[in-house]
């Protein structure tokens, strides 16, 4: 094991196996492809060329570079041309047969020095090194597509694996240009361990009808920066393959969060198995076509829709970050704002945060003095609800407590005019909670911004049984004049964004906790390999340790799901006062301001 990595075969050419060729032919390895498929072969052939002539067309690399990268790669259809590799990297299908039956083979060809990796993204790396006469020499090294661009790679370890072996893959890894994280043999690894338990519950949630398929996408984009939503990455991956890993992961850690949606296997088995098929959870042009084309699905504009009630001025009740932003938000868009704090002292604080805001936006020139000055003139800050008696709109953004919200909706009952929309911001309680605090139920309904108010575009509408439909109409219509985008949800623990976010990020506090990969290893997997702006650990920080913990717990006790269970590290770092950043430490520590 301690020979260069000159001589690398790639058995296996497929989309993955054939961008796993490319970059190790770019970096300047001989390459060895290898498929049953003469077909598959020329087809691998024709796309490293295609691939290496854009490249020159685009300066990245010169004509005799080129000449040189497809000289590397040489493709065969017989195993025995494996025999003189010091490192194979299978991507054949995901089969413990066909992968075992592999390894066998490999035995009998290649060197007892050589490594044998596979790219499997679920199955057990140990089950497959047990297969071998040398499983020393047997190590995970999970790329992920497309392989030239995804800088992620997983290197993972079994209790059999040897240290040279590890160290030898993990110094490739780097000298390709990819970042590599060291994980153990737990199914999905790190990154498709957390992802696709994810898919695997927005898939649930659409099958439910708890949300459309455009407002579950639209939600996870603009609530959480992701580059894809939910159900259009799992057309995308395969609703085939999607099923076959979460069958795998299941399989190993008989936990219901990976047992796989039934409709997972109905599209499956219907041959609707995403772009590939040209159809899966959406419509597309034609297979292999990444254009959405509508569908019996897709939401239509109803031309005899509720029509909403008028709504000229606004009511924020509450002094702190998130009642600030919203009150900007609308002030912004011409609402004249009653911001009401338990002070007077305390509402000039929260409307002088809104001018340093606005201030900030007039120095970056996204907004002019006098837009500034407007803007500021709509706002009145009160010591009391009491100028919410002529309000059309009042929104509460005060401490995430039920008994807190309830109190404040019983006092709106009183004030507020008759036909005034009462809207919560609630992040996880209740809506209807809030609205059987009042007379008039009917005219209660969440409207959940996200922090901050006025960059973030989302805000999830939440019905409640008793919401009168002109009530949901207006708050749609109100959410595209503060130029918002309004996704609708049911009254539901976590709504959509909470719902798949946090459990998410409680699994990826369960691998810290059981010492199965790094904060750091783990952040950089999900920002690397799943397209995430923060890694879980940075996110979490910055939410805060006892908010997370806070819906953690409200998600448990809704859904009574054991795999919902808030993460005892989570609970032991709020015991000790660790909250992330506003404490100074966290899962990691900062620098007091």
């Amino acid at each position: 094991m301690d020979t260069p990595l000159s001589t690398i075969a790639v058995i296996g050419l497929g989309t993955m196996g054939t961008g796993i060729a490319e970059v190790l032919a770019r970096a300047g390895r001989e390459v060895i492809g290898i498929d049953i498929s003469e077909a598959a072969a020329r087809q691998a052939v024709a796309a490293l060329e295609a691939s290496t002539a854009r490249a020159v067309q685009k300066g990245r690399i010169t004509e005799g570079e080129r000449h040189d990268v497809l000289a590397r790669f040489r493709t065969f259809s017989d195993l025995q041309a494996a025999a003189d590799a010091q490192l194979v990297i299978e991507v054949v299908p995901e089969s413990y047969e066909i992968k075992q039956q592999l390894f066998r083979e490999l035995d009998a060809i290649t060197s007892p020095t050589a490594i044998l990796a596979t790219g499997t993204n679920a199955l057990s790396v140990t089950r497959l090194a047990a297969e071998s006469q040398h499983p020393e020499r047997v190590i995970g090294l999970h790329f992920f597509n497309p392989a030239p661009a995804m800088k992620l790679v997983e290197v993972v370890s079994s209790v059999l694996t040897a240290p040279p072996a590890v160290e030898a893959v993990t110094t490739l890894a780097r000298e390709l240009g990819k970042e590599p994280v060291a994980v153990g043999d737990r199914p999905g690894f790190v990154a498709d361990g957390l992802l696709f338990g994810y898919l695997n519950q927005a898939a649930a949630m659409y099958e439910a009808s708890y949300a459309s398929r455009e407002d579950i996408d639209a939600a996870m984009k603009l609530g959480c920066g992701l580059p894809m939503g939910p159900l259009a990455l799992l057309d995308l991956i395969g609703v085939d393959t999607a099923r076959t890993v979460l069958e795998a992961m299941y399989s190993e850690s008989h936990d219901r969060l990976h047992a796989p949606a039934p409709i997972l296997k109905q599209l499956s088995e219907a041959g609707l198995t995403g772009r590939k098929s040209g159809r899966g959870f959406y419509t597309y042009a034609g297979p292999g076509s990444q254009t959405v084309v509508p569908d019996a699905k897709t939401p239509q504009e109803s031309t005899g829709a509720t029509a909403g009630r008028t709504v000229r001025s606004v009511g924020v009740a509450g002094s702190g970050t998130m009642a600030s932003g919203i009150a900007e938000v609308f002030a912004k868009a011409g609402y004249d704002v009653v911001l009401a704090a338990r002070s007077q002292e305390k509402a000039d604080t929260a409307k002088g945060r809104i001018a340093k805001s606005l201030e900030r936006s007039v120095t970056k020139g996204r907004l002019t003095a006098a837009a500034r000055d407007e803007t500021l003139a709509r706002i009145t800050a009160a010591g009391s609800l009491d100028p919410f008696d002529d309000v059309d709109l009042a929104v509460e953004a005060v401490a995430e407590d039920l008994a807190v919200k309830q109190q404040l909706f019983a006092t709106l009952d009183k004030v507020c005019k008759p036909g005034a929309v009462l809207a919560t911001t609630t992040s996880s309680l209740p809506v209807v909670a809030c609205a059987r605090a009042t007379s008039r139920p009917q005219d209660v309904i969440g409207m959940h911004f996200f922090n901050p108010a006025p960059a973030m575009k989302l805000v999830e509408v939440v019905r409640t049984v008793l919401t009168d439909d002109d009530v949901h109409a207006t708050v749609r219509e109100v959410c595209g004049k503060i130029r918002k985008h309004p996704v609708d949800c049911g009254d539901r623990a976590g709504f959509i964004v909470n719902a798949l976010l946090f459990p998410y990020l409680n699994n990826a506090i369960k691998m810290v906790g059981e010492h199965y990969a790094s904060l750091d290893d783990i952040d950089a997997a999900m920002k690397l390999g799943g397209g995430y702006p923060m890694g879980p650990f940075e996110l979490l920080d910055v939410v805060g340790l006892d908010v997370s913990l806070a819906i953690e717990k409200v998600l448990h006790s809704e859904f009574r799901d054991p795999g919902l269970a808030p993460a005892p590290l989570l609970e032991h770092l709020v015991a000790a006062g660790c909250l992330g950043r506003k404490t100074g430490r966290g899962f990691r520590e900062y620098a007091r301001r």
